[in-house]
């Protein structure tokens, strides 16, 4: 057994959690910055329109997301635990079919959406003023997309493979390269909107190349060989069963995009959709240490399950959701203390920043929550049960979120856009309390296993 075999084995679960996490925290923090940086130097160099018409690319930016969630989260779990039952070969199989299927949906996926790409941004929200800015940025971005693709999923497996450190660093250097590029093109260069998306593209380049340099070179637990790069149908359909949970999450994600985009253009017009746009880049950006405990958890439990030791696996859970709880609640307090410079940093129009700054603190009333929401689906997806995962993560998107947000504004108008996010929360958070509660109930753990050296 390996030397990272024996550390996800025996080592003390608060030092490897907060090993895995922390660099899982700051990688995610860095991924998501970029969208931040985006908006920064389109809304203070642009204008207000490029804004909105960024927004309205959000749906198809998700949609990207999605699959490359699919793949790399699906395949990650599997390599976990994999590595957890001391099967290596078959984590270096899994790996291989990950790339061939990045490689696959590049094609497939962006090739359908640029077919319908206009359609697609006015169904989203677009109007005539803002169109032209959407049709710059994202087309770019699809055009480039095999890129996004291979280094988010690959990204996501070398940090399931037990190295977070390396994971971090290549998407610190993504995300710092993007700020770099952002200024040169958008600031200096004056491109606009098609400078901020080829900045993103280059980028994400950089970080394709250095993530299948990990897995050619010395520095990983397993190999990319190329002949597991022919799809085998057992494996595809494994990968696309656990990382169902969260494609399906963002998919509907790209969905909720939509109901709120065409909601807003009802009830606020262009500068609600600008406004929602920064909003939900803020949320995204709040929720990355969320995102990236949960990452750094599911090498530790996927691993401690697949090798039985279920007190650790119980033990993880708990201080992950901890953890998690305590940073969301320090964010919501600087959110709702400083809502108003956060949003005059992005943009100076005044109607936007009175929709935003009020919109900011409503759709982020039950932020304190979300930390144990996200932490308990994804727990399930880490052990291997993606049908819970997804059902746990969809009660957030789909069976509260919809209903609330198709029927709230009829009585609140605007009001009722924002408030249906938070309302939301509470409710899935009650549901995945009690599912995750009979879950540990049926986990046979043995207290003579019990190691004091696990807390």
């Amino acid at each position: 057994m390996d030397e990272r075999a024996i550390q996800l084995g025996e080592r003390k679960i608060s030092q490897l959690l907060w090993q895995f996490s922390l660099p899982a925290i700051i990688g995610m923090l860095a991924n998501s910055s970029y969208m931040i940086i985006n908006r920064l130097f389109i809304g203070n160099v642009v204008g207000a329109d490029a804004i909105s018409g960024l927004s309205v690319t959000m749906p198809i930016s998700l949609i990207m997301t999605a699959f490359g969630m699919l793949i790399g989260i699906g395949a990650g779990a599997m390599i976990s635990i994999r590595l957890g039952q001391n099967r290596a070969k078959e984590a270096e199989h899994i790996l291989g079919n990950a790339l061939s299927l990045l490689l696959i949906i590049s094609v497939l996926v962006s090739g359908t959406l640029l077919l319908w790409l206009d359609e697609l941004l006015i169904a989203f929200g677009a109007s005539p003023n803002t169109l032209p800015y959407g049709r710059q940025f994202i087309s770019i971005i699809l055009f480039g997309s095999l890129f996004q693709y291979v280094s988010f999923g690959l990204v996501a497996i070398i940090r399931s493979e037990g190295n977070p450190r390396i994971s971090m660093n290549i998407m610190l250097l993504n995300a710092g390269l993007n700020v770099v590029l952002d200024f040169v093109f958008v600031y200096l260069l004056h491109w606009g909107m098609p400078g901020t998306a080829v900045a993103t593209v280059i980028s994400q380049a950089v970080a394709a190349t250095l993530a299948i340099r990990h897995f050619i070179g010395s520095s990983s637990v397993i190999k990319l060989h190329w002949k597991f790069i022919p799809p085998s149908r057992p494996i595809i359909q494994a990968i696309l069963s656990i990382g169902m949970a969260p494609f399906a999450m963002q998919l509907v994600s790209s969905l909720i995009v939509i109901l709120y985009n065409q909601g807003l253009a009802q009830y606020g017009g262009d500068s609600a959709i600008g406004a929602f746009g920064i909003i939900y880049t803020i949320t995204m950006f709040t929720l990355m240490p969320v995102v990236g405990i949960s990452q750094g958890l599911q090498p530790i439990a996927g691993f401690n399950f697949g090798a039985r030791k279920y007190v650790r696996v119980k033990q993880s859970l708990k201080l992950a959701i901890l953890f998690a709880s305590f940073i969301v609640s320090l964010l919501f307090i600087l959110i709702q203390l400083g809502a108003g410079p956060i949003m005059r940093s992005f943009s100076s129009e005044q109607e936007l920043l009175n929709l935003g700054i009020h919109g900011l603190r409503v759709f982020l009333l039950c932020l304190p929550i979300i930390g144990f929401q996200i932490i308990s689906a994804n727990f399930f997806q880490a052990i291997g049960k993606g049908f819970t995962s997804m059902f746990l993560n969809l009660l957030r998107q789909v069976i509260f979120l919809i209903p609330m947000l198709l029927i709230f504004p009829h009585f609140f108008q605007l009001n009722g856009i924002w408030l249906s996010s938070p309302v939301s929360d509470l409710a899935a958070s009650s549901v995945t309390a009690l599912v995750l509660l009979r879950h540990l109930r049926k986990l046979d753990i043995n207290r003579d296993q019990l190691n004091p050296q696990a807390y």
